[in-house]
């Protein structure tokens, strides 16, 4: 459903569920991940891990529709920089994840950006 005030963006909240004893290895291919992806455009609101279960992290990205999100992910998703880089270090550490969208207002998602900074070792 399209938003109902124009300068709503589309959230994707990704949430992975690691395997057992992975949050180390998954932590430090997202420090390499999360450069690649802001360097490509996207607008990572937060990353970091599930306050309620170790082995769970969640991503949170903004795009301004369903489109720009495609685009942007088939772009980067698609890179040979993604494929050859940390994406089977990544891949290696997951048992699950799930992708929720919804819309929010600017300032919705800049108090989840504000309130959610990773606590652990800062991807760059």
């Amino acid at each position: 459903m399209p938003p109902t005030e124009p300068s709503a963006r589309l959230v994707e909240i990704r949430t992975y569920k690691l395997k057992p004893g992975h949050a180390e290895r998954f932590v430090a291919a997202m420090a390499a991940a999360l450069p690649m992806v802001r360097a490509s455009g996207m607008d990572v609101v937060a990353f970091g891990r599930s306050d309620h279960e170790h082995e769970s992290f969640c991503l949170i990205r903004a795009y301004a529709d369903r489109a720009e999100l495609t685009a942007q992910q088939d772009a980067f998703y698609g890179s040979d920089a993604w494929r050859q880089g940390p994406r089977q270090a990544l891949i290696d550490c997951l048992d699950d994840y799930l992708n929720t969208l919804l819309w929010l207002a600017p300032d919705s998602i800049e108090a989840l950006r504000s309130r959610n900074a990773f606590d652990g070792p800062q991807p760059q």
